[in-house]
């Protein structure tokens, strides 16, 4: 689900952390001659391993979500990601009661043998970090959030000491790969065998929607008590409404905004068609476009073919209030992903994160977006620039119409969206998870994937 931003999740207070039996100890070992702090859990501790590679930790605010929910209720956490920007670039940084380590991970270029050696490299070092960081006792629980699929492959030695294995299923790879990559059927069913090994090597999976655990079920062989449905919607105690900023219209009367990833498959180029498209019959708006990727500066460069740079500007990864405060000061946010068998069955996070700011969106029309803003956006025929234009001078036009559509998707995010009712099914997984023997290499009792031909 490589979809959506971060919010100011990293500054959220615990309160009273000291009730953790946590010592802190610095180590070495062979493989990596570089100290850094290792935690070491007292007895009766709940010790738990995260791991990511997609984003670095804070940042990613759905896996911040879940450690810090987990720290809440008296889990130790250790993170594992790659070294971001900002307040996530230290190496070792121990915030909110957790222990993150960070590896140097060069970004990938976008070639496949780019990709290859990114995801090689975050093999090995996660895999180099989490024998340091296991200690003497291991690990209760492994959680590994895709992409890639095969990050549990590099932890699977901490089942020797009987931890307990989850897969935080993000992006469904397999159709990422064929909304980003093409067809190559080669590279396809390799991507389909990642999967199915790592549904063979976890207990437990975490799906963002009912299509991923549908997935899970069909594709993976999961059980279904296996599969928990646990939504990355946000946190509404940190994630709150602030004043708008006029000056963020740069002299307009409406400000346009998109925040999120910049990759091939996200659709900012749809979404600057849409936007010449829109300046080709009024010139009373501003866009800003909040994120990074592999693709930003091939948007750059079409955005000076359209003959944009007067009216958008790529602002860059924001965070906390700054983030918020592009939303609140928005008239219309963009949804702009392209209808993909990828796009079409993922919760797309930003779609969240707008609701919970009370702003009306467009959007193109695919399945889970549909089911997750409802009625609190405006929907153009899938991969057609134009209609999207269409939407959102439809939306511009008529105030009275996005005032209520942002009370309908703040109203669907407290009621059902938001992380405070997610984090429920969260603890109920870790639980579940908690209460079995762990489990060797495959579950016996478990059907045999069926590969797509």
């Amino acid at each position: 689900m490589r979809q959506g931003t971060s919010a100011d999740y990293a500054d959220r207070p615990l309160g009273d952390q000291e009730h953790m039996p946590l010592r802190t100890s610095i180590r070495t070992t062979p493989d990596d001659s570089q100290a850094l702090p290792a935690a070491e859990a007292g007895p009766g501790t709940v010790r738990v391993l995260v791991i990511t590679q997609d984003r670095s930790v804070p940042s990613d605010r759905r896996v911040w979500n879940e450690i810090l929910t987990l720290r809440s209720v008296g889990y130790e956490v250790v993170a594992i990601s790659p070294q971001g920007n900002g307040r996530d670039r230290e190496l070792f940084e121990r915030r909110d009661g957790v222990d993150i380590h960070r590896y140097v991970q060069p970004p990938a270029s976008g070639s496949t043998m780019s990709y290859v050696r990114e995801y090689a490299g975050a093999v090995w070092h996660i895999r180099a970090i989490a024998r340091r960081v296991a200690g003497d006792r291991g690990f209760d629980i492994v959680q590994a959030s895709n992409p890639p699929d095969f990050l549990l492959l590099a932890v699977h030695f901490l089942k020797r000491s009987g931890a307990r294995m989850i897969f935080d299923h993000h992006d469904l790879a397999p159709e990422l790969y064929l909304a980003r990559w093409g067809s190559n059927r080669l590279v396809y069913r390799l991507v389909l065998g990642l999967e199915w090994v790592c549904y063979r090597l976890a207990d437990l999976v975490l799906a963002t929607n009912e299509s991923y655990k549908a997935v899970a079920i069909t594709r993976g062989g999961m059980r279904s008590e296996d599969v928990f449905v646990v939504g990355s919607g946000p946190d509404l105690t940190t994630f709150t409404p602030v004043p708008a900023d006029p000056a963020l219209r740069r002299g307009r009367r409406h400000l346009i905004s998109f925040i999120g990833e910049m990759a091939p498959q996200d659709g900012l180029d749809q979404a600057l068609r849409a936007l010449s498209r829109l300046g080709e019959s009024r010139d009373d708006w501003y866009a800003m476009f909040a994120g990074d990727g592999s693709a930003l500066e091939d948007l750059r460069r079409l955005t000076t073919r359209l003959g944009l740079d007067d009216r958008v500007e790529f602002v860059g990864w924001l965070q906390g209030e700054s983030l918020r405060r592009l939303l609140c000061s928005s008239d219309v946010c963009l949804v702009p992903d392209p209808k993909t068998a990828f796009s079409d069955a993922s919760t797309l996070v930003k779609i969240g994160e707008y609701m919970a700011m009370s702003r009306s969106i467009a959007a193109y029309d695919l399945t889970e977006s549909r089911l997750t803003a409802g009625d609190a956006a405006l929907y153009a025929r899938p991969n057609d620039p134009d209609d999207l234009a269409r939407a959102i001078a439809e939306l511009l036009d008529d105030p009275d119409r996005r005032a209520e559509m942002g009370r309908i998707g703040r109203e669907r995010v407290e009621q059902m969206l938001s992380w405070e009712r997610a984090s429920a099914k969260f603890l109920a997984a870790y639980a579940t998870a908690l209460e079995r023997q762990p489990s060797q290499w495959a579950r016996s009792a478990a059907p045999r994937s069926r590969l797509a031909n």
